[in-house]
């Protein structure tokens, strides 16, 4: 599905990944987005945070090795998101820190300034991981840092 220009480009796309490949380079976290233009039919009566942590196991970030995935999910047509980080951050990271950074986001996306609020979000979830999750001397990038759309 084409997302509507109104929103991110295939040039934002692009950026929104190298923003993910640049908050990963000091953690050994892994940092995903995923954007949906609409609600997939068969998802109809799931509650956001259920169609997110669908798409976390979807994607698979709960397959990680330290369990230090975290989901960026976006949900357009509904104008809502949800950031989802998995239980090895979750045991560490406080939600406060999650919803500081929703904060943030929101008041990008009421100023109609999508890319930078995702950009925005993306780095500073790489820096709360690299604070707790610094990267490791073997470190792998376990997850594609390309945009999941749908």
């Amino acid at each position: 599905m084409k997302l509507s220009k109104e929103y991110f480009s295939a040039s934002d796309l692009n950026a929104i990944k190298q923003a993910c490949e640049c908050a990963e380079e000091n953690t050994s976290g892994e940092v995903k987005v995923s954007i949906f233009g609409k609600r997939p039919p068969k998802t109809i009566g799931l509650s956001l945070t259920e169609l997110a942590y669908a798409e976390f196991r979807n994607l698979g970030l709960e397959k990680t090795r330290d369990r230090t995935g975290v989901l960026l999910f976006i949900l357009l047509s509904e104008r809502q998101f949800q950031i989802l980080a998995d239980t090895g951050i979750n045991a560490k990271v406080e939600q406060k820190v999650w919803d500081e950074i929703a904060g943030q986001l929101v008041n990008k996306f009421k100023n109609g300034e999508y890319l930078s609020g995702v950009v925005t979000a993306v780095m500073s979830i790489g820096e709360v991981l690299a604070g707790w999750f610094p990267r490791k001397a073997d470190d792998t990038n376990e997850l594609s840092d390309e945009v999941h759309v749908a």
